[in-house]
């Protein structure tokens, strides 16, 4: 009796070690089918791969020589700039990188934007959808023309743009040069460049480089403006526009390479003749900060918006600093008490969390549209190095050229 009870207890511990292993090996095959399945559709695996961030994206790129030619394949590439809308985690200042999101910072791009050139003064002139517009100078005293590349932060890929002439006194004679780009409109990245013609005469000439052909072409011979003009260019929805202070606003179309004047912003149906605080573009939206005078220049401010057709702008948001509390930020106000010490440098639009940046002296700050709220997310080593025109967005993008 009792070596039949043993016999029948291991016999039924033998019966339940089986059925587990047998279970074990069916789901193992299972997951063998499932993992040989999403392996042997492309397009399955597309579809799983475009819901990961863009760190693992590159880093899956050496998981197999097939993985790495598909995501870097231009339909990979493209759909997850479009599908994750192109995110932008902080921006650049000079060399530095400041997240925007302070409790989950992101790993910077680079450590140090020099190690990727072949010079240490390398300054970014533009950020346009994921692209860097750079320029890199010789030694200081250098009487030498700067040289351009156009760089992708996220892949580290880079590419100089070639001289627009042998003559060093003719490339001299650049007065703008701006990159347009989009995953969408503008896939073949374009730079312009605006030279004068004439020293004393605010003559000036377009020339544009493509990337698709890797050759510039004069596309307007002459035409006239105020040499203050081409100071910062932004591209949205196949054109450049330049908005400065105290001057007409004008928008290069690159399909007709034809240029415009841009309309002004309304008020009571008359124009206004205003100052701008700021002018970006952020997920297809054009941007303008602006005001009518310097003593217009108050803690209200008005977030005007582009219609996609060119025609006008509207009052897409309103920045109320009052809230800002006085005294945990009193670098706000001037040591005169009349003028406001801070400048925006970012419209960042989003969903549900579209925020401005502003700069506040040393402090960059961040201040949420919709709940009105602010935030303090970084303090500047340097506020001498960090002029208004220094900061620059980085935008994540998969984009190869």
């Amino acid at each position: 009796m009792v070596n039949s009870r043993r016999k029948f207890k291991k016999t039924r511990n033998t019966t339940k070690t089986s059925f587990s292993q047998a279970s074990m090996e069916d789901s193992d095959h299972h997951s063998t089918q499932s993992g040989a399945l999403v392996g042997s559709s492309d397009d399955l695996l597309t579809e799983i791969l475009l819901r990961l961030p863009v760190t693992s994206i590159l880093r899956f790129k050496s998981v197999s020589k097939h993985w790495r030619l598909l995501l870097s394949h231009k339909h990979f590439t493209r759909r997850y700039d479009i599908d994750n809308h192109s995110k932008s985690p902080g921006l650049f200042g000079c060399n530095t990188y400041v997240p925007y999101d302070v409790d989950n910072p992101s790993t910077p791009p680079f450590s140090n934007l020099s190690s990727y050139f072949d010079c240490p003064r390398v300054r970014i002139v533009q950020s346009c959808n994921g692209l860097l517009l750079c320029s890199t100078h010789g030694p200081k005293g250098s009487k030498a023309a700067p040289r351009y590349y156009v760089f992708n932060p996220t892949t580290k890929q880079l590419a100089l743009i070639p001289p627009i002439h042998e003559s060093l006194k003719v490339r001299k004679t650049i007065r703008f040069m701006g990159l347009a780009y989009h995953q969408t409109d503008c896939v073949h990245y374009k730079v312009v460049c605006i030279r004068s013609l004439e020293p004393d005469r605010d003559l000036f000439q377009i020339q544009i480089y493509s990337s698709d052909t890797r050759e510039w072409k004069i596309s307007i011979e002459t035409f006239s403006a105020s040499s203050h003009v081409f100071q910062q260019g932004v591209y949205w929805n196949g054109a450049v526009y330049w908005v400065t202070k105290y001057h007409k606003y004008l928008y290069f179309k690159l399909d007709v390479e034809k240029l415009q004047m841009m309309p002004l912003p309304m008020r009571s149906g008359v124009r206004l003749h205003i100052i701008a605080a700021y002018f970006g573009e952020s997920r297809g939206r054009l941007h303008l900060i602006a005001y009518r005078n310097h003593l217009d220049y108050r803690l209200r401010l008005n977030v005007y918006e582009m219609f996609s057709g060119h025609s006008s702008w509207f009052v897409r948001y309103q920045v109320d600093l009052n809230a800002l509390p006085a005294d945990a930020f009193p670098d706000i106000i001037s040591r005169y008490g009349v003028n406001y010490e801070f400048k925006v440098i970012d419209v960042v639009r989003g969903e549900e969390d579209t925020f401005v940046v502003l700069k506040i002296r040393e402090k960059i700050m961040k201040y949420n549209v919709h709940d009105q709220s602010f935030e303090h997310i970084y303090s500047l080593p340097r506020p001498s190095c960090f002029r208004e025109n220094s900061f620059h967005r980085y935008t994540e993008t998969l984009t190869s050229f």
